[in-house]
């Protein structure tokens, strides 16, 4: 992951965002796994609607490598702040035109939402892209996209405020991949953060 020198006006924005948007309905459907999904569609209209007003934008850039496609997304803030986020790549068990847009709408679809906090199914409408993408699903009840971006937010903010890389933080909680989290412990780490988060913004203003 890339950033700006300084985050701390996007990552308000995207606190800002993630209170206001509203959650897009699950309009695709899955027929072979009897599921529903939020569409690309969807996602991408969600972050539309709120995201000019909070001074957010972002830009998806398609890649590739020996193993798979998939994109890299970069979010925007009108200071001129930014994130890259990591290249979400999918393996391609199908070599066909179908299976690289299968894999690459999903990517796109799954990297914004967890990016922007957007809710939305997880692993159903890419298994043209992988059909064992369901094995990697954290067992219980695993964290939703938009806990993990609400996470990847918080974890940047407090960098932010204490001069460290998300790395470190994720590092000081001990989260090792954010992927395998519990709903329970990302709501534990979500909390846990706030608190940092309030106690360094005292300790700015008392200095």
């Amino acid at each position: 992951m890339r950033t700006s020198e300084s985050i701390a006006e996007l990552a308000k924005a995207l606190g800002t965002f993630q209170a206001k948007v509203k959650q897009p309905e699950k309009d695709g459907n899955n027929p072979h796994f009897k599921s529903k999904y939020v569409t690309l569609d969807g996602t991408v209209k969600a972050i539309h609607d709120f995201a000019p007003e909070a001074g957010l934008s972002y830009t998806q850039m398609p890649v590739s490598n020996e193993n798979g496609v998939g994109v890299v997304t970069v979010i925007f803030h009108e200071s001129g702040q930014f994130i890259e986020f990591d290249p979400f790549i999918l393996p391609l068990e199908k070599k066909t035109a179908q299976g690289v847009g299968s894999a690459t709408t999903y990517a796109r679809r799954y990297s914004l939402s967890a990016a922007f906090g957007i809710v939305s199914d997880l692993d159903d409408d890419g298994n043209d892209a992988s059909d064992n993408a369901k094995a990697d699903k954290p067992q219980g009840n695993p964290a939703s996209p938009k806990q993990i971006g609400m996470l990847k937010a918080r974890a940047l903010e407090f960098g932010s405020l204490r001069q460290k890389t998300d790395k470190e933080v994720y590092q000081v909680l001990s989260i090792d991949d954010l992927t395998k989290l519990s709903s329970a412990q990302a709501s534990g780490f979500i909390k846990q953060l706030d608190e940092w988060i309030q106690k360094a913004k005292g300790e700015q203003v008392g200095a």
